[in-house]
């Protein structure tokens, strides 16, 4: 579909608007930033381990994984 982002079979959604792709891509973005940013903008330990389902062991999992669906939304919307 023109205009929209397939996000791919078990998501649960087929396309999301490129604007809302854009939006995501920047708010996934900013996430990371403050995952791996130093001093009081960083993410605490406590709010991240309840980002990740309260399991604190997967901060660094997690902040890969945010940075990889930023860089993989940000090269669909570029298209």
């Amino acid at each position: 579909m023109p205009g929209s982002t397939t996000l791919g079979p078990g998501h649960g959604v087929d396309a999301i608007e490129h604007s809302d792709a854009q939006r995501l891509a920047s708010v996934m973005k900013e996430l990371h930033r403050l995952l791996v940013a130093a001093g009081p903008d960083r993410i605490t330990d406590p709010q991240a381990a309840a980002l990740c389902g309260g399991e604190a062991h997967r901060r660094e999992e997690f902040t890969d994984w945010v940075d990889r669906v930023a860089h993989q939304l940000e090269k669909a919307v570029s298209r």
